[in-house]
């Protein structure tokens, strides 16, 4: 696995370049649409869909999608839609979005196949759609996601090594459902084949910190575990099991804001790099494809891993002050965007 020339950025090379899909194309032939609609000589109009409004993780990926925007010199204006809901609230929104004539959707779905029809009407109106974060399986759209499974096995596996291979680990889990926990799951299963001494307590967060923490209150006052895999609410996991009094536990987590300063600071454990700035990155994608450039229809990023143990100077340097707890502390991905830091964190668009 690469590791980032600077930290705080990953690098081009973490890309990876999937050539194959669920739905289209076999290795080696690019899948998927080539080219979208709107053209690039004009500026254009840029939808977000967001379906976890307040969450830190998703606010740091539309600052980027703005960001990138800004930097592009190729959009006009970003319409931004965020609340909390599903499928069907998602369907509305993005229904919105085509109304008002946007030309790049930037779509994170709240379902892998649920959306699809609408994706398919903003195709045939010659929008192009940039599924992020996690995958859909519908073949008009584009997708760049982090490697998830890749995710949840290397910091099971970072966990595994910590409690010597067997163990109570407290297993933190998102948004039942979701393509990222899914895809998660899986990579945590394929890492316990090689741990068969470590058994799980499963528990759904829904990505919250506030609910996450409580949980984690809740399950060491009534008992004491061996280590906390979380797929998110890292920080929040380690305040807990200060607040029910137990012995520390190596915790596992991504680069939150607030999480990178813990371990920095001697708390143990892992960071598996889910960089939020991969907004940025999905619309660096969707304007090549609105441009009538040939583009691959799957992109996947190789997360980093940082742990207490190695990394706790590169840790202090990644940290970003001034910023809250939950913010996100990749700030680029090397190749796929080209915003300055000041740009991300002024977390504005075209004309605002």
């Amino acid at each position: 696995m690469k590791r980032s020339r600077t930290i705080g950025s990953v690098l081009a090379g973490s890309v990876i370049l999937a050539l194959t899909s669920a739905c289209t194309g076999g290795a080696g032939t690019p899948a998927g649409p080539t080219t979208g609609g709107g053209g690039a000589a004009k500026p254009l109009v840029v939808g977000v869909s967001n379906t976890l409004a307040g969450n830190g993780w998703r606010e740091t990926m539309i600052c980027s999608i703005k960001a990138e925007a800004l930097a592009s010199g190729k959009v006009d204006k970003v319409v931004v839609v965020s609340r909390n809901g599903g499928p069907t609230e998602q369907i509305q929104d993005l229904q919105n979005l085509i109304s008002q004539g946007v030309n790049v959707l930037i779509v994170n779905p709240s379902d892998p196949e649920k959306l699809n029809a609408v994706i398919a009407e903003a195709a045939k109106q010659g929008i192009t759609v940039v599924a992020v974060d996690s995958s859909v399986t519908a073949p008009e759209a584009h997708v760049v996601t982090n490697d998830q499974v890749a995710w949840g096995k290397l910091q099971m596996d970072a966990l595994a090594e910590m409690i010597g291979g067997k163990g109570d680990v407290l297993y933190m889990r998102g948004i039942q459902g979701v393509a990222a926990d899914t895809d998660r799951d899986e990579g945590v299963k394929e890492s316990l084949k090689k741990y068969p001494g470590i058994t799980l307590k499963e528990v759904w967060t829904g990505w919250d910190y506030t609910k996450g923490g409580e949980q984690a209150v809740q399950e060491f006052t009534a008992k004491q575990y061996d280590a906390v895999w979380t797929t998110g609410t890292d920080f929040t996991a380690v305040n807990a099991i200060k607040t029910a009094n137990r012995n520390p536990v190596p915790v596992g987590g991504q680069e939150s804001n607030e999480f990178v300063k813990q371990l920095s600071e001697g708390t143990k454990g892992v960071i598996v790099t889910n960089p939020a700035v991969i907004g940025g990155a999905a619309l660096t994608v969707g304007l090549k494809v609105a441009g009538g450039e040939k583009v691959d229809r799957d992109f996947k990023i190789t997360p980093v891993v940082y742990t207490s143990d190695k990394d706790a100077a590169k840790l202090k340097e990644m940290y970003v002050p001034n910023k809250d707890q939950t913010y996100n502390a990749t700030i680029s991905i090397d190749g796929l965007t080209t915003y300055t830091r000041d740009q991300l964190m002024a977390c504005k668009g075209p004309g605002e």
